[in-house]
């Protein structure tokens, strides 16, 4: 990723965001895992006002489309959304003064960070490029290989563009 990343807000666009686990380990690999990043995404979105058009998370990546919000820029959402994704995953526990977490060590490692530092964020302008993106995000775990039609797959926003089940979260449609 380029050190001198310029992102554009403030503008009214819809960003679609990508960001990553950490080393692009497989961390949201359990529907359990997913289902939480789920609902800290519902209440992120709930506290910072945020429109969610649409999202997909995978194994080790998460890609959405979000709206702006009068509380901050798409950074101040995803800084919000991944502290509070990774304190849940990665638990409270106490440790002793001065010890640090050690990364990779042992069958369980234990790993410095949650989430890779960075996020890739692209500005829509257009109906055709919205379209692309949510035809990308909702086919990504059929190319992937973890189901074979999108709406296997319940961790998007696929159900409820598509009307083939229950949606996990509501979605604000654009027109």
């Amino acid at each position: 990723m380029p050190k001198n990343l310029k992102r554009y807000s403030g503008k009214g666009d819809l960003h679609y965001i990508t960001f990553s686990c950490y080393r692009r380990l497989s961390l949201l690999g359990s529907a359990r895992a997913r289902n939480m990043f789920a609902r800290a995404l519902s209440q992120v979105r709930r506290e910072l006002k945020f429109k969610l058009v649409g999202y997909v998370v995978m194994p080790n990546h998460v890609h959405m489309l979000i709206s702006e919000t009068s509380f901050g820029s798409p950074s101040k959402v995803l800084h919000a959304l991944k502290l509070r994704v990774s304190k849940r995953m990665r638990g409270r526990r106490k440790r002793p003064l001065g010890q640090r977490t050690l990364p990779f060590q042992g069958e369980e490692p234990e790993r410095p960070q949650f989430w890779q530092k960075r996020f890739f964020d692209f500005n829509l302008w257009s109906r055709k490029k919205l379209i692309e993106k949510l035809e990308y995000m909702h086919q990504n775990p059929v190319v992937r290989k973890l189901v074979t039609d999108p709406k296997d797959w319940v961790w998007s926003s696929y159900s409820a563009y598509s009307g083939r089940g229950t949606p996990l979260i509501k979605i604000d449609f654009v027109k």
